[in-house]
């Protein structure tokens, strides 16, 4: 059973859950639109993708989507989903590649504590030798990064850093004296930090090769 090449989408926000009283918007999704959203969500599932795209609807980012139901052959959904990256633990850490850096706390039910990007981090403060971003890469260079898997939401392979407590008390210490002054404030609580992940998104190249 082929995939739909359009469909059409109306989505709003939604709220603790329920469906809020805003304007209902409509678009026209793409196959490989509707595809990508749905992969943010599930990861490359293909029994969880056909499940949604069955039921007709997602929640995605504060959004809840609706379209037509429809079914999918394990064939064609298998071949629209080779378009996606697949994750590779072949890769090997790039600090040129690495764009930011996720701090979540340990346990079964993680979460995440603040995101740091280079963006920001790279700034270097008056008189400071380096960047927050230096010092970040600087400590990873003597360990070993971990491939942890492929983000479908961040479009990027993602490597695992576990954080001890003393390593996560010098990181907060750093980042206070390290940071710009718009970052300081949402970077307090590192301390409670085990686990930092790396995103580091594919070339252009990469990307144009996998979906075509």
């Amino acid at each position: 059973m082929p995939l739909p090449e359009t469909i059409p989408v109306r989505y709003s926000e939604e709220e603790a859950g329920y469906v809020s009283l805003r304007p209902v918007v409509r678009q026209t999704f793409g196959v490989h639109e509707l595809l990508d959203m749905v992969l943010r969500v599930t990861g490359k599932d293909a029994a969880r993708v056909r499940q949604i795209l069955r039921s007709g609807t997602i929640a995605y980012h504060c959004h809840r989507y609706w379209w037509a139901a429809f079914e999918t052959g394990e064939t064609e959904l298998a071949e629209a989903l080779a378009r996606f990256p697949d994750a590779d633990p072949t890769r090997v850490f790039n600090e040129s590649e690495c764009v930011a850096v996720v701090f979540e706390s340990g346990g079964v039910a993680a979460r995440e504590i603040a995101t740091i990007e280079r963006s920001a981090a790279s700034h270097r403060r008056w008189l400071r030798p380096r960047s927050l971003w230096d010092f970040l890469l600087a400590t990873v260079r003597a360990a070993a990064l971990k491939y942890h898997g492929y983000s479908y939401e961040c479009s990027a392979d993602v490597f695992c850093h576990d954080v001890g407590e003393e390593e996560a008390a010098k990181l907060e210490v750093e980042a206070e004296r390290l940071a710009p002054r718009g970052l300081r404030h949402a970077l307090r609580g590192l301390k409670a930090a085990r686990r930092a992940l790396f995103i580091s998104p594919r070339s252009d190249k990469e990307a144009r090769h996998a979906s075509s």
